[in-house]
């Protein structure tokens, strides 16, 4: 069985609202319950307007510091990006003898895990979502974080997805991995590194009716190749829900067939790693399921 990495620490609504009250009095009392706990990280919401970032294992103590360090700069690239919504934080928490790591106090965006819309639905934030990724899609600076398996040339992930496709429960693998040499083979991006939220897929999209709410998540963000955050094309949405998805992204930055054909190769990438990681979670199972049959319908 192949499931998310194990917890490191306990994280526990009481621990949480213990590490709220002794550094930042002013909000303790607000009730603490768990929301869900990630690969990464433990989300807790904080009364009625807030959440807490909490990271559950080491690996991820670093992506959370990068989420502190960036998101207020890339909340002002994406200033005018319609109404979506970003994690900024608005306290921040410091380590504990009880706690060893930064940890974040967010908005609370009000609403649903698009993961939990189907495919189908989730074409009506085909544009809001291409017109964030837009805005987002500019030169970084020289010390944007470095990721070294996001924003990388397509190739880097080649003995990984060899690897879930030859030892994983994954149907088609004989023609995803005739599909996976083919695109692996794209030229790489030879533009300058862009900025990149780094794992743009539905668990990440905060979606309330037909409006999307927020991009959560930034804890992969570097930079590099846009394809990266183009996969969502097919995590994401269905054929038609693709084709506005497309058509608004070569609208507004032109991507030429090498991009989305990279794009397509980082879906199949993504799509196998949900495949093969995800047996403790039925939702994000059916996505990796859902990205595959998407990559191989083109």
């Amino acid at each position: 069985m192949a499931v998310r990495p194990v917890a490191e620490l306990d994280i526990t609504p009481a621990l949480a609202a213990r590490l709220v009250s002794e550094q930042h009095p002013d909000l303790a009392g607000l009730p603490v319950r768990l929301v869900t706990s990630g690969w990464d990280n433990a989300v807790l919401r904080l009364g009625d307007d807030l959440a807490i970032r909490m990271p559950r294992r080491a690996r991820a103590a670093q992506l959370l510091l990068n989420e502190q360090r960036w998101l207020p700069h890339l909340a002002q690239v994406l200033a005018g990006a319609g109404h979506v919504g970003l994690p900024l934080p608005t306290r921040i928490g410091v380590p504990s003898p009880e706690y060893p790591w930064a940890w974040s106090i967010v908005p609370w965006f009000a609403g649903q895990s698009a993961v939990t819309v189907s495919p189908h639905d989730r074409a009506a934030f085909a544009e809001p979502l291409s017109d964030a990724l837009a805005r987002l899609h500019v030169p970084a600076p020289d010390d944007a974080p470095v990721n070294t398996v996001r924003g990388v040339p397509l190739a880097t992930r080649d003995a990984a997805v060899r690897e879930r496709l030859a030892t994983g429960p994954i149907p088609d693998a004989d023609r995803l991995a005739a599909l996976w040499e083919d695109l692996a083979r794209t030229p790489h991006w030879a533009g300058p590194p862009l900025w990149l939220h780094g794992d743009v897929h539905p668990g990440n999209l905060v979606v309330d009716g037909g409006r999307l709410e927020a991009l959560v998540d930034f804890g992969d963000v570097t930079s590099g190749d846009p394809a990266t955050d183009l996969a969502t094309a097919w995590l994401t949405f269905d054929a038609e829900g693709r084709r506005r998805f497309r058509h608004r992204m070569d609208a507004l930055r032109g991507h030429d067939a090498d991009t989305w054909r990279r794009a397509r190769g980082w879906a199949l990438c993504m799509g196998t790693s949900l495949a093969a990681h995800s047996d403790d979670s039925p939702e994000y199972a059916e996505l990796g399921s859902h990205t595959l049959r998407q990559v191989l319908e083109g």
